[in-house]
């Protein structure tokens, strides 16, 4: 099968006009100009990108990953999906240990049947004082054991843990995820900056939902956002809705730290797609006013309602990144941060994931493993 379109979003740059021919689950070859011949799904007026991938979400169209419930969570990659994320990693939020334990071994077995990408752990080794909408009376210090006991639980799923490195036994804990082979990542947390740099030297290489949920820059004691721009081993998490960062501090970010290491994420909870109203996130009261999530009682943000092709519209509409650029952010950075060597990239060889957008950039298309989620026009 070939899908031709005006413009193909590639690593090399854009070809317009451009072609990708895909073999089973596979890209076979990308190209510019015709198609060696005649397309199966001739896109002119599309811009072909790569599947999204977001490393940091708790669900959407009104069902959750928080959960033991296979299929609930399965409608939430399926909402997703026909947003254009073709690779999606569930973020679970802090709960009871018991509780937590038995998500895990729950939707692992959806990691293990390729509908999730594996699991993110956030919390519930958080910080109080920047918990956000964690429960501060289920924050507790990473106790030996408990990581490992949990990474166990998911089978070798469980690809990322955010926790704050400042609480006792934090740097230990990122030692042992990373030991585990999972990504450490620094998260919720009033760390300084010297703790910060402490924690990438033992591991750490995410941070997670930058500037969000984190000791804020003080010129004396600049924290844990300046300590992760500052390292090249550090991927930063940006939420790109408009309402967790300044369109200005996204582009400052992008240009500080080039958009190898920006991953733009969803952090999208499960009233993403649904109307303003009254929900829950992790047993929390929230409110969702104009798309923005907060929790009902205090006004601290929860998540947000947004979606990876909302992303990428604000990255190359409001941020002014470039295309390739954006695709960048929104599908190979977050691909390596995980080590997810199979995706991100319209390249042969690659799994045969694309999103194809119409020139609002909004999605008219998305292959999966080379079947079509959501079947493009005819054009």
């Amino acid at each position: 099968m070939i899908v031709a379109a005006g413009r193909v979003v590639t690593p090399q740059g854009v070809l317009a006009p451009g072609w990708v021919e895909v073999r089973g689950e596979r890209i076979e070859a990308v190209g510019a100009g015709e198609p060696p011949w005649p397309a199966d799904h001739p896109l002119p007026a599309a811009v072909l990108v790569p599947g999204f991938v977001d490393i940091h979400g708790h669900g959407g169209g009104g069902a959750s990953y928080l959960t033991t419930d296979p299929d609930e969570a399965a409608r939430a990659a399926a909402f997703h999906l026909a947003h254009g994320t073709t690779t999606a990693v569930a973020s679970l939020v802090t709960t009871p240990l018991d509780v937590l334990r038995r998500q895990v071994d729950a939707l692992a077995d959806l990691v293990e049947a390729g509908v999730l990408a594996g699991l993110h752990l956030e919390g519930p080794w958080l910080a109080a004082a920047r918990c956000g909408a964690h429960p501060v009376a289920l924050l507790r210090p990473p106790a030996a054991g408990e990581v490992g006991g949990l990474l166990a639980a998911g089978r070798g799923t469980v690809r990322m843990v955010t926790l704050a490195p400042e609480l006792a036994g934090g740097l230990a804990a990122v030692r042992a995820v990373v030991e585990a082979g999972a990504v450490a990542a620094v998260g919720h947390t009033d760390a300084t900056y010297d703790v910060t740099r402490a924690a990438i030297e033992a591991g750490a290489t995410v941070a997670t939902h930058l500037y969000n949920g984190m000791r804020p820059v003080h010129h004396r004691e600049p924290g844990p956002v300046v300590a992760a721009l500052a390292d090249p081993r550090v991927t930063v998490e940006i939420i790109n809705d408009g309402a967790h960062l300044h369109p200005a501090v996204v582009r400052g970010v992008v240009d500080s730290a080039g958009v190898g290491r920006v991953a733009l994420v969803t952090d999208a909870i499960a009233a993403a797609g649904l109307a303003d109203g009254r929900y829950t996130v992790g047993g929390q009261a929230v409110v969702v006013t104009d798309g923005v999530v907060r929790l009902a009682g205090g006004g601290s943000m929860a998540g947000s309602t947004l979606t990876m092709d909302a992303a990428f519209r604000r990255a190359a509409c409001e941020v002014g990144v470039s295309l390739p650029a954006a695709a960048e952010m929104c599908a190979g950075t977050p691909a390596a941060a995980l080590g997810l060597a199979d995706v991100g990239a319209l390249s042969a060889g690659r799994r045969a994931d694309l999103v194809a957008l119409d020139g609002a950039l909004r999605v008219v298309g998305v292959l999966a493993r080379g079947r079509w989620a959501v079947c493009p026009p005819l054009w």
